[in-house]
């Protein structure tokens, strides 16, 4: 059987350009290559707070009861390190008081940084430094869109520059071991122990 995925962003009306490419490539990764992917677009998720908030992904989980065998939550980590406190305490709480299987990640710092991976960036940007950045999505992430002239396509260029990456999977999930790979190896593993194809 095929993998149904419901991806949960933040906002969906641009992560959904950035988050269901990469998403997809890491699955092709993985051998699913057949695997159904979706971003939640219904409820609309106004922000972090509402990403994590209880209600809202309890909504979530009885609208696609039954659609859905693995629930992706994935938002930005905003430098803020007790973040990954409450995803792993959003996860635990969807097994035991939805019986449902969420999955939850936080880019570090945005989801934009994922995008940036997989492109040959400007020589005088560090890396290190663009992993480290509060806001690349201000600093890094539109000025690139703007050198590339795809500022005007949709998600302010992040459908086109998000689609190319996603062609450079690998090198996205070097360069962004602590959420990219991290999520991947969470993934790899719910798939390989429920014998999903």
């Amino acid at each position: 059987m095929s993998t149904r995925v419901l991806i949960i962003p933040e906002d969906f009306r641009k992560d959904q350009y950035m988050l269901k490419p990469v998403v997809q490539a890491m699955l092709d990764a993985l051998g699913k290559s057949n695997a159904r992917v979706r971003v939640c677009q219904e409820p609309l998720l106004g922000g972090i707070g509402q990403a994590l908030a209880k209600d809202r992904l309890g909504e979530i989980f009885e609208i696609y009861s039954g659609m859905v065998d693995l629930f992706l939550l994935c938002v930005d980590r905003d430098c803020i390190e007790s973040r990954r406190e409450r995803l792993d305490n959003r996860q635990q709480w969807a097994a035991e008081e939805h019986d449902c299987v969420l999955l939850a990640e936080n880019a570090w710092q945005e989801i934009e940084v994922w995008v940036l991976a997989g492109h040959d960036l400007p020589v005088e940007w560090a890396w290190e430094d663009i992993r480290c950045e509060c806001d690349p999505k201000e600093i890094y992430f539109l000025p690139f869109a703007r050198q590339r002239d795809v500022s005007n396509t949709p998600g302010d260029g992040r459908k086109v520059l998000a689609e190319e990456a996603a062609r450079c999977y690998t090198r996205i999930r070097q360069l962004c071991p602590e959420d990219v790979a991290n999520l991947e190896a969470n993934v790899g593993n719910w798939l390989e122990e429920n014998g999903y194809e």
